[in-house]
């Protein structure tokens, strides 16, 4: 609301609020804040290169309530206009410089990198209409198209490209894959030699380890057997000598009970003998011999 008359010099702008007016002195008008949604359409437009495109974008365009300067600036250039009026002003303005920079560049360049053109257009259009009290919300490129054929071709050349390189990268891709798998199985067959080759190795060091384990251990089971064989020779020769030596003592006791029992003989021989009268006289082993039991 924009109040002027008797009081209000300069007027008063007041942006979403409430004002007391004197009827008759007073006079209050009104501006749309409402953010409006522009079409803005270019056709036929000649690009660098003499090719005749159209191109669409949407804007999305307000006045700018907050900022005091703006909205002066607003007043001044749309007081008492409808918002119908409002948004044709800042779309003829949008679409002179949406021109102008198509002008500039060409087709590729607009097709391929529609964020580039949206900017440009964007900051072009924006520091104009800024003085208009108007600012530019967003701008988007929608569409880019032209009677020629021309994006129609570039697209089949594009194709005609990508097709090329996706034939050239699936064969590359092939030559790779062969060319790795013939490494890969260079490298499973050296490394099946390899481990054959530690089996071997492996084998042959086990071998030699258990050759001088069995040597080691048959050596130590012949000292075994030896030792105990000695020993068992020795036990023999041991139980031989006590043995003889039993004999020997046995042996003693019998000469001793032999003697003995001589002795005794020797003693009862005097009471058993009678006078012999008349008797040749013979040696006395003779009668030693004739009388002894043994």
């Amino acid at each position: 609301m924009v109040v002027s008359g008797c009081g209000r010099s300069p007027p008063v702008m007041i942006a979403g609020g409430r004002v007391f007016v004197l009827p008759c002195i007073q006079q209050i008008q009104r501006i749309s804040l409402n953010t409006l949604t522009l079409n803005v359409k270019s056709d036929k437009v000649y690009t660098r290169h003499g090719v005749p495109i159209s191109v669409t974008g949407i804007a999305q365009v307000k006045i700018q309530g907050q900022n005091k300067e703006m909205l002066a600036a607003a007043c001044q250039m749309f007081l008492g206009k409808s918002e119908a009026e409002i948004a044709q002003i800042a779309l003829e303005t949008l679409e002179g410089h949406q021109r102008a920079i198509i002008a500039h560049l060409t087709v590729e360049e607009i097709y391929q990198d529609r964020k580039k053109f949206s900017e440009q257009v964007f900051k072009v259009a924006s520091s104009d209409l800024v003085n208009m009290g108007i600012g530019v919300v967003s701008y988007t490129l929608k569409d880019v198209h032209d009677d020629q054929d021309y994006l129609h071709s570039l697209g089949k050349a594009r194709t005609a490209q990508v097709q090329k390189d996706a034939r050239i990268g699936e064969a590359q891709y092939k030559r790779d894959a062969v060319i790795k798998e013939a490494h890969a199985m260079q490298e499973k067959v050296s490394a099946q030699y390899m481990n054959e080759i530690e089996m071997a190795k492996a084998q042959r060091d086990y071998e030699l380890k258990k050759a001088a384990y069995d040597m080691e251990v048959n050596t130590k089971k012949a000292e075994s057997e030896m030792a105990y064989q000695l020993q068992v020779a020795k036990t023999k020769q041991r139980i031989e000598e006590e043995k003889m030596q039993v004999q020997v003592v046995e042996r003693t006791q019998q000469i001793t009970l032999q003697e003995q029992e001589i002795t005794r003989r020797e003693k009862e021989w005097p009471r058993r003998q009678k006078p012999l009268r008349n008797i040749k006289k013979v040696p006395w082993w003779t009668c030693c011999w004739r009388n002894c039991h043994w």
